[in-house]
């Protein structure tokens, strides 16, 4: 039996539709969500649902009784996710799930000069308390995913451009898609027991290298600005946006500027079984003809 967590969100329904493609009976798919009425299109394809919250511990283990194998989803709740996933990972073990896979981030700088040190800290506290129980696991140590590329850039790249503080900073960019089915493939093959995959794209790209794919895509001329950090906190500050969004893009683009999302070396490819999606396709599927 395997059990996803996170079964609404796009990851989990995402990897619940590559077990399906697989020809996993649904009856043998459990997914947990935290809302019972949100998940009716699991329900129509015949997945078995329970109702878990990283916060209420009785529950979680109510929820993993029974479970082989479960793709442990990184919760969005980043001020207590630690917990929230300690709770979730003591949970796993006393109920006597056999296998664990975890969807971490791939990185270089685990201090707190980091900076995603605050984002970071609940993975590698999540890694370790894995590591700790004694359960077989599978780290997934994920890049950034092609699909953050059109929310940090903005709905109208094609006419103003790029405009963030990533510098010449390159990252391995994979789709969430890609992520999604090497997920499901691990969970319904054998060979992966205690090991950790850097998920990553063959090749890294900077924002000046998306300009011009973008530019080639469109037709149009899209630049790439880089402001200083400074600049850019002030320009969206005053167009609006949340400081918070700002602080979180800020984050990115200094690691992607520092390198932390560079990556020589990559599982994707072997777990898929194939080349990931490139970049160039991915951009054509949001951007061409628009």
């Amino acid at each position: 039996m395997i059990l996803i967590t996170g079964a609404t969100g796009h990851f989990g329904r995402a990897t619940i539709d590559f077990l399906l493609k697989k020809n996993i009976p649904p009856n043998n798919i459990v997914g947990m969500v935290r809302h019972i009425e949100k998940a009716g299109d699991l329900k129509t394809k015949g997945i078995s649902l329970r109702v878990g919250d990283y916060d209420d511990y009785s529950g979680l283990l109510s929820a993993f009784k029974g479970i082989d194998r479960l793709l442990l989803i990184s919760g969005s709740d980043i001020m207590n996710r630690s917990k929230q996933q300690e709770n979730a990972v003591k949970a796993a073990k006393e109920a006597g799930v056999k296998h664990i896979i975890y969807t971490s981030f791939v990185r270089k700088n685990e201090t707190e000069t980091s900076p995603l040190a605050m984002l970071g800290k609940a993975h590698i506290e999540t890694e370790k308390n894995i590591k700790a129980s004694g359960l077989t696991y599978t780290i997934l140590l994920d890049n950034l995913y092609a699909d953050i590329l059109p929310m940090f850039m903005g709905e109208k790249v094609l006419e103003t451009g790029i405009f963030l503080p990533a510098g010449d900073g390159k990252a391995s960019f994979a789709t969430r898609l890609d992520m999604a089915e090497a997920a499901a493939n691990i969970l319904t093959s054998e060979g992966h027991e205690n090991k950790e995959y850097i998920l990553s794209n063959d090749t890294n790209y900077s924002f000046n290298d998306v300009a011009t794919l973008l530019s080639e895509i469109s037709g149009k001329q899209v630049p790439y600005i880089s402001p200083s950090t400074e600049v850019f906190t002030e320009t969206l500050s005053k167009a609006g946006v949340p400081m918070e969004a700002i602080a979180m893009t800020v984050g990115f683009c200094e690691a992607i500027n520092q390198g932390e999302f560079f990556t020589t070396k990559s599982d994707l490819g072997y777990l898929l079984g194939r080349k990931p999606t490139s970049i160039k396709e991915y951009l054509k599927s949001v951007y061409l003809n628009k």
